[in-house]
């Protein structure tokens, strides 16, 4: 008799097209991108191998190390990463995943990007950071157009060249931000960072930086202040003479998740920048950056909860319990089935948003973005932790993957702009802009008397700071239940209508209404 004989565990989940997700690749050819599906196939058969998935757990478990001087006390404040990070990077640099959205001539260009993004972060999120900041500068870049042609080209390169040299001596470049310090956070009017004008076309900035992720990135858009008040400025960490910027790091941050990805506190001293934008409107320049990494904050959360449940219907197909496989539960098949509904609606919206950004849909773009920011973020860690319980005990160990990714998970929800400040700007747009609220409520309108009904139940909310959660909220859900209406199968809308808007459902998921059709649904959500 033998003492240790492992049965009834799932296999691995590996070699399989990550990206053969049906919602998924509907959207891209519905916005736009149908050209892209090849080149999809063949990044999400690379992701569903061993090799992506062992460098993203060693990115992880070996973090980022700083390295404030040289042997000889020169100060060089450089971040060294494990090869891993590397491998990680490469792939999405060479994929497009970065800049190179910008430079395609093609249509659909951005939801072929944004789905390569959503792919390939399923194997690891924390570097698709300095990706999609690399991603976001390109537009704001623009306000300075002699930067811009200096700099974008690089920007928009797919050749991942890591290391601080002279920008202008390297094959592609890695753009990162630093908006906020420790005294205001999200308020960033209250930055203290001074910039002084140098009559040379250079400026000097003196300050702290709270939070500034992936610090080895070569180019940082820069808030500080000037006569004039908050204005945008561009920080090279390395200057076009080949010298050193000073970029002083004074620490890397002990983050909760987002382990592999370097998050630092750099102060500068006389630092030289170059103003992007006009003098004074420096929220106004850099919130078309944060437009950008909003959209793939939700992108990115979108991801993170198909990963998720990937391996949860991955256990629940191979796994026993009581005489039958967990998937043929009917309970499990609830619960399964309700996480695969909410991923479907994550991932049409943000396929959707992606299509707004390739047809500059700006009214969508101002509105739905912050919306969708607020919610799918919000809707990520509940999803991650009820997958990573399907897998029970197996779930709550690392060598599962699903700890990383219930770490990872409150992250987008936080960055560019927490819960309140996207509710907030929602409002601000609202007041302001009124025809993005009707762009918005002419596109969910029509399709189903559900979302009918729950539009004029929208209408009678008072547009107030204290109800602007619940207002963000519905319209969200509203876009959503809009979308899956239009193109999805019947059994995940009617499913997501009659729960999320026709209030047939309890208060976790696994309490889908009798009649829902779960096998379809989950012979729909299965990993290939």
């Amino acid at each position: 008799m033998t003492t240790h004989e492992v049965f009834n565990q799932p296999p691995p989940l590996v070699d399989y097209d990550v990206s053969a997700d049906a919602a998924l690749l509907a959207g891209v050819a519905r916005e736009g991108a149908p050209w892209a599906v090849g080149d999809l196939h063949r990044l999400g058969k690379l992701a569903g191998t061993a090799e992506p998935q062992r460098w993203a757990d060693e990115a992880n478990r070996y973090e980022p190390r700083l390295v404030t001087h040289d042997r000889y006390g020169h100060r060089v404040d450089e971040v060294e990463f494990h090869p891993s990070w590397h491998s990680l990077m490469s792939v999405a640099v060479g994929e497009g995943l970065a800049g190179a959205a910008w430079a395609s001539p093609k249509p659909g260009a951005h939801v072929a990007r944004a789905a390569g993004l959503f792919v390939w972060s399923q194997v690891e999120a924390g570097h698709s950071c300095p990706i999609s900041m690399t991603y976001a500068v390109v537009p704001a870049l623009r306000a300075n157009r002699a930067l811009s042609d200096l700099y974008e080209p690089l920007l928009t390169s797919r050749t991942y060249d890591p290391g601080l040299r002279t920008p202008s001596t390297k094959h592609g470049l890695l753009a990162g931000m630093g908006m906020t310090e420790k005294q205001g956070g999200s308020d960033v009017r209250a930055n203290t960072t001074r910039a002084v004008d140098q009559g040379d076309g250079t400026w000097r900035l003196t300050g702290h930086k709270w939070f500034t992720s992936a610090p080895m990135c070569d180019l940082f858009l820069v808030l500080a202040q000037t006569g004039s008040g908050l204005s945008c400025f561009l920080v090279p960490r390395v200057l076009p003479t080949g010298e050193r910027n000073v970029f002083r790091i004074q620490r890397l941050k002990d983050k909760l998740g987002n382990r592999s990805n370097a998050s630092s506190e750099p102060e500068f001293e006389n630092t030289t920048a170059w103003l992007v934008g006009e003098e004074g409107r420096g929220v106004r320049t850099i919130i078309e950056m944060v437009a950008m990494t909003r959209l793939d904050c939700v992108t990115g959360s979108a991801s993170g909860m198909r990963a998720a449940l990937n391996q949860a219907v991955h256990h629940a197909r191979h796994r026993k319990a009581f005489g039958k496989l967990l998937i043929d539960q009917p309970a499990m098949r609830n619960v399964l089935a309700d996480l695969a509904v909410e991923s479907e609606a994550a991932t049409v919206l943000a396929m959707r948003l992606a299509g707004a950004v390739d047809r500059d849909e700006q009214a969508v773009k101002r509105l739905a973005i912050a919306v969708g920011k607020f919610w799918v973020c919000k809707r990520q860690p509940v999803v991650v932790g009820e997958a990573l319980e399907c897998l029970g005990g197996n779930g709550y160990v690392e060598e599962s993957g699903l700890p990383r990714l219930y770490r990872d998970a409150p992250l987008n929800s936080i960055w560019e702009g927490s819960g309140n400040v996207q509710a907030l700007d929602v409002l601000r747009t609202l007041s302001r802009e009124p025809d993005s609220l009707a762009a918005l409520l002419a596109e969910v309108t029509g399709v189903d008397r559900r979302i009918d009904a729950a539009v004029a139940e929208l209408r009678k909310i008072t547009p107030e700071e204290g109800q602007a959660r619940r207002i963000v909220e519905r319209m969200a859900v509203l876009l959503q239940a809009s979308l899956l209406a239009r193109h999805a199968p019947a059994e995940v809308s009617d499913a997501f209508l009659a729960t999320r808007l026709g209030g047939d459902w309890g208060h976790t998921f696994g309490t889908l209404p009798a009649g829902i059709d779960t096998a379809k649904i989950l012979e729909r959500a299965a990993p290939a």
